[in-house]
């Protein structure tokens, strides 16, 4: 039975991409044609509404034929015309859907940093490059080495959303780990929390140097799954044990709107402090959780 509720499922989430495919590469062709200014403006708010029905019926029948078990607290006064950051620890594919269960349109129409490889998914590569999310690159210290100018690709990306963000209200979402927990990552990176891996600082400090005047706050999940190894494939399959979700805000600290993190070393030392330091109080969160799970 589960094997076929997972297969079920991932039929329904075909169907669903392939139907809101057909407006979405549409009015991405559009896109490419038109010029910039109000007309490009009106395409891009029309590739966003189809984006949000994808993602809210995906969701209607998540609830309905997955039914998963979500224990979710968040604050009352979040609305779609606000400008958020949204940072969270990863543990799962699954997380993004957790997030969406809970905030979609509560917030913005989200964007993700996403990997370079992720373009190749049909149909929803090219939603992501449509939508326009920052695409990051996995770029080694031995590129760098041979060409210094990559080391400025992901940074220029950020800045572009950024830049963007300043039109329209959003909510960048951001996984800081960069990755998802394991416990071989956990050792390889010789972490010092027990339930996270080390946060990543690079583009969070850039997007709140960049829109930090213009974002209503910081808003900080923590997701903690009673199951110690989930798996997307599991949700599918309604095995995925009960997943706990909290959310806080937090407001932008004022130093943080001129820090330079790439250009001062006493400002990235400032960032890893505080990133560092919620990190803690996160880890700290989840012993809690873990231990009454």
């Amino acid at each position: 039975m589960p094997m076929l509720k997972g297969v079920v499922s991932v039929t329904l989430l075909t169907l669903n991409t392939l139907f809101w495919g057909i407006p979405l590469t549409t009015l991405t062709l559009v896109k490419l044609v038109t010029p910039a200014g109000r007309l490009r403006k009106t395409v891009q708010e029309g590739i966003n509404r189809v984006a949000l029905n994808w993602i809210g019926g995906n969701l209607w029948w998540m609830r309905r034929w997955i039914k998963p078990r979500l224990d979710a607290s968040l604050p009352d006064n979040l609305r779609p015309d606000q400008w958020w950051l949204v940072i969270s620890n990863h543990r799962s594919w699954t997380d993004i859907f957790m997030l969406l269960m809970v905030l979609h349109r509560r917030i913005p129409m989200p964007r993700f940093f996403v990997k370079r490889q992720l373009l190749w998914i049909p149909v929803v590569g090219l939603a992501f490059w449509a939508l326009e999310f920052p695409i990051m690159r996995r770029i080694t210290r031995a590129q760098i080495a041979q060409n210094p100018t990559l080391a400025t690709l992901d940074r220029e990306a950020t800045e572009r959303m950024c830049a963007r963000a300043r039109q329209a209200p959003i909510a960048i979402f951001n996984f800081v780990e960069g990755t998802r927990f394991t416990p071989h990552k956990h050792a390889r990176q010789q972490s010092p929390y027990r339930h996270l891996l080390r946060p990543k600082a690079g583009g969070v400090a850039q997007v709140l140097n960049l829109l930090g005047d213009q974002l209503d706050g910081i808003l900080d999940v923590t997701l903690s799954y009673a199951n110690p190894n989930p798996s997307f494939w599991g949700f599918l399959c309604g095995q995925e044990a009960p997943v706990t979700l909290r959310a806080r805000i937090l407001e932008v600290p004022k130093w943080m709107l001129t820090a330079n993190y790439h250009a001062e070393t006493q400002h990235k030392e400032q960032f890893h402090t505080w990133i560092n330091a919620l990190w803690q109080e996160k880890d700290a969160q989840l012993d809690g959780q873990i231990d009454h799970a």
